[in-house]
């Protein structure tokens, strides 16, 4: 019989969320700036709308150019997404024209905080 890794259960996922680095967004101001660093690439997140997610994103292959994007949260790679926070370890979920990018693990997460 095969034992299912504990972060694959539902209470699993909700216990380690919360002890992992991260950010809600829903913390952020309008104009905060989110930089992530993944396994893979660097990613820049204007916040637009904290509440929302709505943010311009640069980085990685999908984003060379900022655009439009709507941030949905963090998942392990697999259908349980914790909605509205972005966590070391996790990988993002993007949503942008249409499509829903998944970037590899992020590795650090930095704020900038806007000066208005």
């Amino acid at each position: 019989m095969h034992n299912i890794p504990r972060y694959c259960s539902l209470d699993g996922f909700t216990e380690l969320s919360h002890s992992m680095d991260g950010v809600a967004l829903r913390t952020l101001a309008p104009f905060d700036m989110v930089c992530a660093r993944t396994l893979n690439n660097d990613y820049f997140i204007f916040m637009i709308d904290p509440e929302t997610g709505k943010a311009l994103v640069q980085g990685g292959r999908y984003f060379e150019e900022p655009i439009e994007a709507t941030i949905s949260g963090s998942t392990f790679g697999g259908c349980m997404l914790k909605m509205g926070f972005l966590g070391v370890g996790l990988r993002m979920e993007i949503c942008a024209g249409g499509q829903r990018i998944i970037t590899s693990p992020v590795k650090a997460l930095r704020i900038e905080h806007s000066e208005s």
